[in-house]
């Protein structure tokens, strides 16, 4: 049986990277905060939690020897990033520094895959977003995980460390509690239809089920050069799209209405280019007007 840890295991992603290593053989180690019980973590694959930090000391305490290790915590927030930028700092780019060291200096020969961000990519002037365009992060939460990224690939450079990156575009499904998704929901069950920006503002939008199976496919690829993909469908989707099918699969009969004014840090449009990940032999295979769906029915059961 392979060894794997992840980090930051409680999370959305996280949690479902640790199902499906379980599902393919893979011990799970799991390190990270989270208030869940042991029968839950248990549920999500995980074979040995660990209420921690992701320090060196921690990952030398309780990561086992791992041949791989999925680096999936960090922040999740740009409106975080910009009310508290010296934690994000602290959850992104210091926990991937140790993660780094700690293959550097005790796991030498495990692979490292680490769920980056389409933020780094910031204003995009061409759509798709290719992997090769220019990197300018408009926000602090996109500035860290470009600065994370730069640690992968001088560990890589310098101490041959192998890693690979997936930078995924919006994630979603069912169990996510917090996003558009979520909060769209929130609002119109409460009927208060009325949401920022313009509607217009397009976003590509991959199944968590998805991007897990393209993050394990990472690992296969983890090598010094450190090679990046996106991780999208490689479909640009309206805002207003989305909360379009959200009200209809809640029954809301008012019409959706838009302030106009945009959110800081936001850009407007994103759409991946996911020729690289392809030619992994990856594609997504779920598509996001029925996922969105039950999505809000899972909302409208009571989220459980």
């Amino acid at each position: 049986m392979t060894r794997a840890l992840v980090t930051g295991a409680y999370g959305f992603i996280g949690r479902h990277v640790s199902r499906a290593l379980a599902r393919e053989g893979y011990a799970v180690r799991a390190i990270g905060h989270g208030a869940w019980g042991r029968d839950e973590w248990r549920d999500w694959g995980v074979a040995d939690w660990h209420l921690a930090d992701v320090t060196i000391e921690s990952l030398v305490t309780y990561g086992g020897e791992p041949d791989l290790i999925f680096h999936c915590a960090g922040s999740g927030s740009v409106a975080f990033s910009m009310s508290h930028p010296y934690q994000d700092f602290q959850r992104t780019v210091a926990t991937t520094h140790s993660v780094l060291e700690y293959v550097r200096t005790a796991r030498p020969g495990a692979a490292i895959v680490m769920p980056s961000s389409a933020a780094v990519y910031g204003i995009a002037e061409v759509l798709p977003i290719g992997i090769r365009d220019a990197l300018n992060p408009a926000s602090l939460y996109g500035l860290h995980k470009k600065m994370a990224e730069d640690l992968c690939h001088a560990y890589g450079r310098h101490f041959g460390v192998r890693s690979a990156l997936v930078r995924l575009f919006s994630i979603y499904g069912i169990g996510l509690r917090k996003q558009l998704l979520w909060d769209a929901c929130s609002k119109m069950s409460a009927d208060d239809m009325t949401f920022a920006g313009t509607g217009a503002e397009t976003r590509d939008w991959l199944h968590v089920e998805d991007a897990a199976e393209l993050l394990m496919l990472a690992a296969e690829h983890a090598s010094p050069e450190c090679p990046v993909v996106n991780g999208g469908t490689g479909a640009a989707v309206a805002i207003a799209e989305i909360l379009g099918e959200i009200a209809t699969a809640l029954d809301c009969r008012e019409r959706l209405r838009f302030s106009g004014a945009a959110r800081g840090g936001d850009p407007l449009h994103y759409q991946a280019d996911i020729a690289e990940a392809m030619a992994w032999g990856w594609k997504p295979k779920r598509g996001w007007r029925e996922e969105v769906r039950n999505y809000a029915q899972w909302y409208a059961r009571g989220a459980q």
